[in-house]
């Protein structure tokens, strides 16, 4: 009989792709279990890079020399990658933005300033990254729109049942929701609520920059208006990420920064814009970043996102198990088949930034703190947690050295 099984993603190989793992701190690896905040970077990437610098690099659409056709064939290339990331129907609604949180600033001030006034409601839930709450908090209070949440449960899941009653308070215009929670790793039923939005009359933003590197997006699937990614988050640099958004909405909107390349023709009394996606990209880009986005996109989907996704799996499943066996340890979250590769828990008695502190004595490395969801940190009763994420470079052997430097820490400080 033919085996069905799927192959497993080999972590031990792949580190030999990241130079940060021959590094040694007091004579160990880096446990590095803070990928939920950044990623390390592969030498593919890095590579790429640096090609792109010495042989390729010129300003974009705008040299007719073939060093700037090279340029431009780099940076558009990388961007009919993101599109493929997403199964975007046109590369041309893939924008390029600094980070994700630009990408949802730019709905918030070229959609929302237009868009939304007193009697609409704005829609977002208690497990939002600062950067999918504070620009429609703010938007929503300029506006004179409603700001309401959908909360969530003691396992960290949306409470859907609050909908029909959030209906009830106005004119439902926008509702936004990330697809993977950065803080508890709970996996949210993004389609059932692009679907309630769809039938308000609003639009539905997706905040996709904690799950696209560790899972499919397919944004014609989710049926969402928008969705926000970032480079960093998968393996590619900083200081750019992408927004795509259905074209009949982005040829709508206003543009977002003003200034060269975004224009098609200015004159002192009146100025034109650009043509998708170039009306919301104004300026010189981060070209170079553009190249190493598409190049960290490559490398992921070499390995593959759903062997990624199961190897985290995995990786999550131990680390809750292990970590159920301290009961001096509380869990956060969903339990492991509904959340992603990311735990949050609090040590009894002990500040999450000395257990980090301690953790980072053992090669350990976490992230302590609000993670930038303080009202989520308000709903769960506490004012940081404790915070381990893995990616596909984490091994089962860091896990046990988390759980050995929890024990000391609890021998230091408990």
């Amino acid at each position: 009989m033919t085996s069905t099984a799927l192959p497993a993603l080999d972590a031990h190989r792949l580190r030999a792709d990241f130079a940060v793992f021959e590094d040694l701190f007091d004579g160990r690896p880096v446990a590095f279990l803070d990928s939920a905040a950044s990623t390390q970077k592969p030498r593919q990437v890095l590579d790429r890079m640096r090609t792109f610098y010495e042989h390729e690099y010129a300003n974009v659409h705008r040299g007719v020399y073939r060093l700037a056709e090279r340029a431009t064939e780099g940076f558009e290339g990388a961007r009919r990658t993101v599109a493929g990331l997403l199964n975007a129907p046109s590369e041309k609604e893939i924008v390029f933005t600094r980070s994700a949180t630009e990408a949802i600033n730019l709905i918030a001030y070229a959609w929302g300033l237009d868009n939304l006034g007193p009697g609409d409601v704005v829609v977002i839930t208690e497990l939002e990254h600062h950067s999918n709450f504070v620009p429609w908090q703010y938007i929503a209070h300029r506006t004179g729109a409603s700001f309401r949440n959908i909360p969530i449960d003691d396992l960290g899941e949306l409470q859907l049942d609050a909908l029909d009653s959030i209906a009830r308070e106005g004119n439902v215009k926008l509702v936004a929701n990330n697809l993977v929670s950065n803080t508890l790793g709970t996996i949210n039923p993004v389609e059932t609520l692009a679907a309630w939005a769809h039938e308000q009359g609003a639009i539905m933003v997706v905040d996709a920059a904690q799950a696209a590197p560790h899972r499919r997006v397919d944004v014609q699937a989710l049926d969402a208006d928008f969705v926000a990614i970032s480079s960093h988050k998968l393996c590619g640099p900083s200081g750019i990420g992408a927004l795509w958004g259905k074209r009949e909405l982005l040829e709508k909107m206003s543009p977002f920064n003003l200034g060269g390349e975004m224009i098609r023709s200015v004159g002192l009394e009146r100025t034109t814009f650009n043509e998708l996606p170039h009306k919301f990209e104004a300026g010189t880009p981060a070209i170079a970043e553009a190249v190493g986005f598409g190049a960290a996109i490559d490398y992921i989907s070499e390995i593959g996102l759903d062997a990624i996704e199961r190897h985290e799996h995995v990786l999550v499943e131990q680390a809750m198990n292990a970590l159920a066996e301290l009961p001096w340890v509380r869990v956060f979250g969903p339990p492991p088949e509904r959340r992603a590769g990311i735990v949050s828990f609090d040590v009894e008695g002990i500040h999450p930034h000395d257990v980090a502190q301690i953790l980072d004595w053992e090669g350990v490395a976490v992230r302590a703190g609000h993670h930038c969801t303080q009202p989520l940190m308000t709903r769960l009763g506490v004012s940081a947690t404790t915070r381990a994420s893995f990616y596909l470079y984490s091994i089962p052997e860091e896990i046990d050295r988390l759980i050995a430097g929890l024990h000391k820490v609890k021998a230091s400080l408990g």
